[in-house]
C-alpha cells in the first residue's frame, strides 16, 4: 500500500524478453498487485513473465477476492495473456479491467522494456494517491531531465505534445507519449475503457476522454532511461493514424465538453475560425494558381488573405478561452517527493 491506497501495477509486454523479468523483480514493495499482459508476443516474453511471476508470488503471498465474488487469485504478480495482438493500448486496456475487479485505489502503468525507473514510481503514485489529481502522467521534457534524450526523439515528441494540447485541452501538459502513468479507481471507473483506442495512440486518446470528464491530471518530471530496447512504434503508419485520432479527438472534446454537457462561445469562434482560415488559404491558393486581370485578382487575393487573418484571430481567441476553461483541470507541476508513508498506516 501507499499512504492507504492499494497500488496496481499493469505492464504491458510485446517481444520484451529481455527486459520484462527486470522490470517485475525491481517494482517497489509497496506494489500491491501486478498485471503483466503479454501481448501476443513472439519470443519468449510469456515464458519469462511466468517465470519471474512464479518468483515474485513464493516470496509475498495475497488473497483477493473480485467484485464479482468469483474467483480469487493469491499472489502479486497476476500473467495475462492475449492469444492475439490487441496493441500497446490494448494490453494496457485488459490490465485496467483487471485492477477494476480487484478495486485498486491505484493503478500505475510501466512498460516492459525497462525504461522506466522503478524508483521514480512513487513520484507517479503520490499525486494520485494523496488525491490531488486523478490522472498523473510523466514527463521528460524538462531541461535537466532529457540529457539521454536524442534531439530528433525531444523534437518529435515537442511537436506532439503540442498537437496533443489543442486536441486533449490539457495545455499544461507535456510529453504526452509517456507511458508512466497512475490513475485513481474512481477515474478509471467513470470512463469507457472498452472505448479507448488500442494501440500507440491509446494515450493521447486517453488525455482526451479524461478531459470530456473533467479529470485533473499532473505531470510529474523524471530523467529519460534509454538503453539497448527498440520502439516498436512504425513511424510511417502511426504518424498519419495518430494525426487523424487528434482531429477527431479535437472535434469530439468540442462536442463534448461545449455543446452536449454545457455550451461555451468558444465554439463558435473555432468553427468559424477554422471554416474562414480554410476558405481563406483554398482562396489565395486558387488566385495564386490562375492567371487573371491583375485588378480582379488583388481584390480576390485580398479577400483572401482577409478571410485567413480573421480566420486566426478567431481560432487563437478560441484557443484562449478553451486554456481558461480547463484552467481548474491543470494541477501544477509535479516534482515529488516519494517519502510518503508507503506502506500504509
Amino acid at each position: 500500500m501507499y499512504n492507504d491506497k492499494r497500488v496496481g501495477v499493469v505492464i504491458p509486454a510485446h517481444n520484451e524478453e529481455a527486459f520484462v523479468g527486470r522490470v517485475i523483480e525491481t517494482l517497489p514493495a509497496y506494489v500491491d498487485r501486478v498485471y503483466a499482459v503479454d501481448d501476443c508476443s513472439t519470443d519468449d516474453t510469456w515464458a519469462e513473465i511466468q517465470r519471474h511471476a512464479e518468483r515474485a508470488n513464493r516470496n509475498r503471498r495475497e488473497t483477493t477476492t473480485l467484485a464479482d465474488g468469483g474467483a480469487t487469485f493469491e499472489g502479486v504478480v497476476e500473467p495475462i495473456h492475449h492469444e492475439t495482438n490487441h496493441g500497446r493500448g490494448g494490453a494496457t486496456k485488459t490490465g485496467y479491467r483487471h485492477a477494476l475487479d480487484d478495486d485498486i485505489d491505484v493503478v500505475a502503468v510501466m512498460d516492459a522494456d525497462g525504461q522506466m525507473n522503478p524508483d521514480m514510481l512513487a513520484r507517479i503514485v503520490e499525486p494520485v494517491a494523496e488525491g490531488w489529481a486523478d490522472y498523473a502522467k510523466g514527463t521528460r521534457l524538462l531541461h535537466r531531465d532529457r540529457k539521454q534524450m536524442s534531439n530528433w526523439r525531444f523534437f518529435g515528441n515537442s511537436l506532439l505534445t503540442y498537437l496533443t494540447k489543442i486536441s486533449s485541452g490539457y495545455w499544461g501538459m507535456s510529453d504526452p507519449q509517456n507511458g508512466f502513468t497512475a490513475i485513481s479507481g474512481d477515474a478509471l471507473a467513470r470512463i469507457d475503457i472498452d472505448g479507448l483506442y488500442d494501440d500507440y495512440g491509446f494515450l493521447n486518446d486517453m488525455l482526451t476522454t479524461l478531459n470530456i470528464h473533467q479529470c485533473r491530471v499532473a505531470d510529474v518530471s523524471h530523467p529519460a532511461v534509454y538503453g539497448e530496447e527498440q520502439s516498436g512504434i512504425r513511424y510511417s503508419s502511426f504518424v498519419p493514424r495518430l494525426s487523424v485520432l487528434l482531429a477527431r479527438n479535437f472535434v469530439r472534446r468540442l462536442v463534448a465538453r461545449y455543446v452536449i454537457h454545457d455550451f461555451h462561445p468558444l465554439i463558435l469562434l473555432y468553427s468559424a475560425g477554422i471554416a474562414s482560415t480554410i476558405v481563406g488559404a483554398l482562396g489565395g491558393l486558387f488566385t495564386l494558381g490562375t492567371l487573371i486581370d491583375s485588378g480582379v485578382g488583388f481584390v480576390q487575393g485580398a479577400l483572401s488573405l482577409l478571410l485567413l487573418i480573421v480566420g486566426v484571430i478567431a481560432i487563437a481567441v478560441g484557443m484562449a478561452y478553451d486554456l481558461e476553461t480547463n484552467e481548474g483541470l491543470r494541477v501544477p507541476q509535479y516534482e515529488g517527493t516519494g517519502h510518503a508513508d508507503r506502506e500504509g498506516r
